[in-house]
């Protein structure tokens, strides 16, 4: 590209679109020269008038071979003197005292080229430069040496979006638990009516009014998680990864031999958490309060409830939807709708989607007992959550990880995979009334019901099981129950139960 000027162009030429401005001015009558020296309206008048002649007029930008499109509706103005700081009274290619001289190719009449073609009428005077002078002489051209950048050739494909009705099914389960560590054994205990409330033994809480959790006596992650991992990250990313492992496996998609021919662009993982990474965030106050050179460099990414999904997406290549939510009991609902509605709308094929969580520790304990919200049950654990009961005091914190993997039906179909159930549809709402207590009418779980059933296109006298959330506590039970019995009071067939008798309080299966 040959530019027919001595000197840069960028010190000397000021591009922008005023046109607008200057006509603005241009009606103003009543402009004056004054005591800043600004011009008169007459003057003004014709400086706008040429302007707008120029603005009118298309430029071009030439090459060795290609002329460009052109430059239409632009003022150009010198960014020096009174030009830019009054844009009534910017002279038009105005001559800077403090910029290089200009040597220019110039066409007929002397008329000056910037762009490789001469602006006719326009004309300027040698202006001594206080730079260093280029060594050009007048009348030739000043060549700028340019590496041509060829935009990305991009083709559009038109793809439409599908009008069929898009089926979510269960393909996949993983669970970490104090009642067992895979989907067989935690689903026969539940059978069996036993607890996994017990008294904590990780540390010491003889102090605390309450002294008993659903926590997990044994676990190792040895064979799921990488061991420089294992010891770095917070036991609820240890139990979201083995989880999720464990769902992936149960749905023949673990090993790259399952995953061969899978499109991992549309394999997604949204799992979430209510408390996030407390140990490592816990540990990382502790070693703060000495220095902060003795804080682990790992305790703000292993503390976020979003790493645990990154990780597992790492692990497994898969590059769909990833993020976490954390929306306390109710996070692994929130989790499984919104990873079915990716799956629903298009977004992706497949999806790991469930909750973990690890807060049996001294801050979390210290916590909800400050809250009182905890049962102090604590001579007979395995019957302290008893949630509807009339003697209920509160809930019983519990730990682990739920998983399900989902997928789309004809997907499903396509690799021949197990199918343990369809996901029909769900609902979110918000009682938008206090921080710990109900609606005093339960308006937000009715709301949540009858828009779930709405969405899935089930009567309500078609349902016969609901998993009730049921916190144990004297308000939440009550209101609960209540819109529950507005919802399927007139349906025989419907029964009720609480998971959270068996496990405590856990992001897995909880939420309304």
């Amino acid at each position: 590209m040959t530019i027919g000027a001595a000197s840069p162009l960028c010190t000397w030429l000021f591009a922008a679109c005023m046109s607008s401005a200057v006509s603005g001015f241009a009606d103003d009558a009543s402009v004056s020269s004054g005591p800043s020296g600004r011009p008169s309206g007459s003057r003004l008048r014709r400086r706008n008038a040429s302007s707008k002649r120029l603005a009118g007029a298309s430029w071009s930008v030439k090459t060795d071979s290609v002329q460009s499109r052109s430059f239409a509706n632009v003022c150009m103005g010198a960014p020096c003197g009174s030009g830019i700081s009054g844009l009534g009274s910017y002279p038009p290619f105005e001559s800077c005292p403090e910029d290089d001289s200009i040597r220019s190719e110039t066409g007929p009449a002397g008329d000056v080229s910037f762009f490789g073609a001469g602006l006719p009428g326009l004309k300027t005077r040698p202006v001594q430069s206080l730079r260093r002078p280029v060594r050009a002489s007048a009348g030739k051209a000043f060549s700028v040496a340019t590496h041509p950048v060829q935009p990305i050739k991009e083709s559009f494909e038109s793809k439409k979006t599908s009008t069929k009705p898009r089926r979510v099914v269960v393909t996949g389960m993983g669970v970490v638990s104090s009642l067992g560590h895979d989907a067989d054994t935690f689903y026969a205990n539940l059978l069996e009516g036993k607890s996994g409330v017990s008294e904590i033994e990780n540390f010491d809480c003889k102090e605390f009014p309450t002294r008993i959790a659903g926590e997990i006596k044994s676990f190792s992650p040895d064979g799921w998680v990488a061991g420089k991992f294992a010891k770095r990250m917070d036991k609820f990313m240890l139990y979201l990864l083995t989880a999720g492992k464990k769902a992936a496996s149960d749905a023949g998609l673990l090993t790259e031999d399952q995953m061969k021919g899978l499109d991992k662009s549309r394999c997604g993982v949204l799992i979430g958490s209510a408390m996030g990474g407390m140990q490592i965030f816990n540990d990382a106050i502790e070693a703060l309060r000495v220095s902060y050179r003795k804080m682990n460099p790992f305790c703000v990414p292993f503390a976020t409830t979003n790493m645990g999904s990154a990780m597992l997406a790492m692990d497994l290549g898969w590059m769909g939807p990833n993020y976490s939510i954390s929306t306390a009991c109710a996070t692994s609902n929130f989790c499984i709708l919104s990873a079915a509605n990716h799956i629903i709308r298009g977004e992706a094929d497949i999806m790991l989607s469930g909750g973990s969580d690890a807060a049996v520790i001294p801050i979390g304990l210290g916590g909800f007992v400050a809250c009182r919200a905890l049962s102090q049950r604590n001579d007979d654990p395995s019957k302290a959550s008893r949630p509807w009961d009339k003697d209920r005091d509160g809930f019983v914190m519990g730990e682990g990880a739920g998983v399900l993997l989902l997928e789309e039906l004809e997907h499903a179909k396509a690799r021949g995979a197990e199918i343990y159930a369809e996901f029909l549809g769900g609902s979110f709402s918000c009682d938008a009334y206090h921080t710990t207590e109900p609606h005093p009418e339960g308006a937000g779980v009715q709301l949540c019901i009858e828009k779930a059933l709405a969405q899935a296109g089930v009567s309500r006298h078609e349902v016969n099981y609901v998993n009730a959330h049921a916190t144990s506590t004297k308000a939440g039970d009550l209101r609960e129950y209540e819109a529950l019995m507005r919802s399927f009071g007139e349906n025989p067939e419907v029964r009720k139960s609480i998971l959270r008798t068996a496990i405590a309080m856990h992001p897995i299966y909880s939420g309304c």
